[in-house]
């Protein structure tokens, strides 16, 4: 009887170890790791303000996000160029969302990320230069910028949740354009992995219409609701033109002039 279990074990235990470690082995198939969102183990469920670790600092780019732990470099096929960087839990979700458009022959490219305040000040600054002969009253300056640059300190890619895809302009995402598909598959599937686009159109203030920025909603959410909790105008300073705040209204016109989807629960 000892040796015949003894011959069991030394048949069924190798068998019992190879389908072990084949279950364990990572999928390198990304089409088989596509689960949208809502089914995604450690991403953020019903997050609320005073549950959220970030502060100030974080919501207005006060810090550096290659060296925060919850950002992590992106890179290539995701992205046109090295350097980028985006939360962690936005990558993760961001990844599926890649695999399954590209799946339905739908090519996205992420082509900015995060931006801290010192990056987006330079943006910024570089525009308040160019624009200083044919806009030299600054308040108009200030919202000729703002169609489609955010004054530093109140704009959404300071959070890593925010990603602009293929190209900067909407007539590319329109109908005729080379990336129609794309915005069409987008508008149709992107919600299934937590990503909304924040500045649709006819909305009553805010940015211009941008079919190319999406945000990860699970996260930006709360940060978007945090941020217009604790930011005035009175705290945007730091970059020329800056005093303009207070009199367009940046935070509220802005910063929370979002499609109402930002908000929803």
């Amino acid at each position: 009887m000892w040796f015949f279990k003894k011959i069991s074990l030394a048949i069924f235990l190798p068998i019992l170890l190879f389908i072990f470690c084949q279950n364990a082995q990572p999928k390198i198939d990304g089409t088989a790791q596509i689960q949208p969102v809502s089914q995604a183990k450690n991403l953020p469920e019903n997050q609320k303000i005073d549950d959220l670790k970030e502060d100030l600092n974080y919501l207005t780019g006060k810090f550096d996000p290659e060296k925060h732990p919850d950002f992590v470099k992106i890179g290539e096929p995701w992205a046109n160029k090295p350097g980028m960087i985006l939360r962690r839990e936005a990558f993760e979700a961001f990844k599926k969302m890649w695999f399954a458009a590209k799946k339905d022959g739908v090519k996205l490219n992420i082509i900015s990320s995060t931006r801290n305040f010192q990056k987006q000040k330079t943006i910024w600054e570089g525009k308040w230069s160019r624009f200083s002969k044919t806009h030299p009253d600054q308040v108009a300056r200030a919202r000729k910028i703002l169609e489609y640059s955010s004054m530093p300190g109140t704009s959404r890619h300071h959070w890593g949740t925010d990603v602009d895809l293929n190209d900067l302009t909407n007539e590319s995402f329109s109908k005729g354009g080379k990336n129609e598909k794309v915005y069409e598959w987008l508008l149709k599937n992107a919600a299934e992995f937590g990503f909304g686009q924040p500045y649709t159109a006819g909305r009553p203030t805010g940015y211009f219409e941008e079919r190319w920025h999406w945000s990860y909603l699970p996260l930006s959410k709360p940060f978007l609701k945090k941020y217009l909790a604790e930011m005035d105008d009175s705290k945007i300073s730091g970059f020329a033109g800056a005093e303009t705040a207070m009199e367009i209204g940046a935070v509220k016109n802005f910063a929370g002039g979002v499609s109402a989807k930002m908000f929803e629960d």
